[in-house]
């Protein structure tokens, strides 16, 4: 596959279709020249990202070269967090806005990160995931989604969309037709949603329903098998999946983005340049890529792929051209979204207001709260999926100790913990005797090592005041504070509540 054997026009219209992402906090040469040859999206990733002020100067620089240029950021709030990814989320997740279940409080946090995202130039995000997480061991979803309910997801996910796009960004509904009941991570393997079509009807769609009542002009399909749909390609391959069921029966017209063509789940078997054609042909009209193949040779050889299927026939001039069609027409709308006035004033204390009111207090913990003495602090640290990141901070030590001098700390890993017996020692509750313990930890109930060392401490120490941020297990009747997500407004409305300083 050689650009050379392309047309100027052919490649600008495979161009177009993709979004991908780059590396350096400046625009590349590569991507800057691409734009000029009918590149219309890109993605920004933490990598890209040091201070609003240089955000705003990077997304300048790209659209001096096409004014209305698809600036995409991967920016949920809470665990997902790009924008904060260097210091934490002053917003809390989709999680914890379900579990305070105030749909105007849930607008009114979606609102105040489009202002932000809108002042740095970006015009459309890849959130809210409107999964419905009905399978408490998704290694994907958790704490991603507005909750296990489909009723209440669909709530919030209305709210959310309307939220974010009243400050002038634009929404995106994932992971298309659900992704909350696999356990299988689609970075890395194919998920394989098995429920029948009724039961897919009333658990995974309303949420996306919902979204498109809310006015959201894309949506973002995943990479999972439905047989009930499709037994043989993953949804974003899935013509059946995205055209009969997206288009025709749910009545969507709007932009359909790919996940990540680069994981596993459809990269493996097909390649990404397989994937991605086979994409586009089963009615995709964007093909986000860049996450983990951020290079020049990547763009080149998915637009070339592009080229070389409508050239081989086995992507029709009619399907590429509706797809750049589609791809114009979210471009025009996202920039005249842009150009308007928010619809609502900046709160920037709401991130903290709403991480407070989704704290939930188990056990005895009330009767051990203010701490009556700077405490010893261990977080019991698991690796996280790849959406989250192991980059971003989060936890409760650092605010602790900014509100209690003399507070200690210490992170431990579960490398360190896979032995029984050692958790005691591991997390230096030797040194701690005396004084108040917190342990601080996120999806116990996912992670076995993390289970059993809590299970140790706490025959030790039965004082010791647990803050879960994750998904919260079976009440076990142990003084618990459940955050609800590992944002940084989390730790800190968590951190408020431990000294009973605000």
């Amino acid at each position: 596959m050689m650009s050379s054997g392309h047309s100027k026009e052919l490649r600008r219209l495979a161009l177009s279709l993709l979004q991908p992402g780059f590396v350096g906090t400046t625009a590349p040469d590569w991507i800057l020249r691409e734009i000029r040859n009918g590149l219309a999206s890109v993605v920004l990733f933490s990598r890209n990202i040091v201070s609003t002020e240089q955000v705003a100067r990077l997304t300048a620089q790209l659209r001096a070269e096409n004014p209305e240029l698809i600036i995409a950021i991967d920016e949920e709030s809470g665990d997902v967090t790009r924008i904060e990814s260097a210091t934490g989320s002053t917003r809390p997740g989709n999680y914890a806005l379900g579990v305070a279940d105030d749909t105007e409080l849930t607008a009114s946090v979606a609102a105040d990160l489009g202002r932000q995202l809108r002042a740095v130039g970006v015009s459309l995000d890849y959130a809210p995931s409107v999964d419905v997480n009905s399978n408490p061991d998704n290694p994907i979803i958790g704490v991603r989604s507005f909750g296990a309910e489909p009723e209440a997801v669909s709530r919030h996910a209305g709210a959310w969309v309307r939220g974010l796009q009243s400050a002038g960004v634009a929404a995106c509904a994932k992971h298309f037709p659900g992704h909350g009941d696999v356990a299988v991570d689609s970075h890395h393997s194919l998920p394989c949603y098995t429920a029948s079509r009724e039961r897919i009807a009333v658990e995974a769609l309303p949420p996306f329903r919902a979204a498109l009542d809310a006015g959201v002009r894309a949506v973002m399909s995943g990479h999972l098998l439905v047989p009930a749909y499709d037994p043989d390609l993953p949804a974003t391959l899935s013509r059946r999946i995205l055209v009969d069921l997206l288009r025709h029966e749910l009545g969507f017209d709007g932009l359909i983005v790919t996940d990540a063509i680069e994981m596993g789940a459809v990269a493996e078997r097909y390649g990404i340049d397989g994937a991605a054609v086979r994409a586009v042909v089963a009615g995709a009209d964007a093909i986000c890529v860049g996450g983990e193949n951020a290079d020049e040779g990547t763009t080149t050889r998915l637009a070339d792929a592009l080229c070389d299927a409508v050239i081989g026939g086995e992507l029709s001039e009619d399907r590429l051209a509706d797809a750049v069609d589609r791809v114009g027409a979210f471009a025009r709308w996202s920039t005249e979204l842009r150009r308007g006035e928010p619809d609502a004033t900046a709160d920037e204390a709401i991130g903290l207001v709403a991480a407070r009111r989704a704290l939930r207090l188990t056990g005895s913990v009330r009767d051990a709260l203010p701490l009556s003495a700077a405490p010893h602090v261990a977080e019991l640290v698991p690796v996280t999926n790849l959406a989250v990141g192991n980059e971003t901070p989060w936890g409760v030590a650092l605010p602790l100790s900014e509100r209690l001098r003399g507070t200690t700390s210490v992170r431990v890993h579960g490398d360190a913990l896979r032995e029984p017996g050692t958790a005691v020692d591991a997390c230096g509750l030797e040194a701690a005797s005396g004084r108040p313990l917190v342990v601080v930890v996120r999806d116990s109930a996912r992670h076995l090592w993390m289970g059993k060392a809590l299970a140790e401490i706490t025959a030790v120490r039965p004082d010791a005041l647990v803050v879960e941020m994750g998904l919260p297990g079976p009440d076990t009747g142990a003084a618990r504070i459940c955050t609800h997500g590992a944002s940084a407004a989390s730790g800190i409305a968590a951190a408020e509540l431990l000294t009973g300083a605000r």
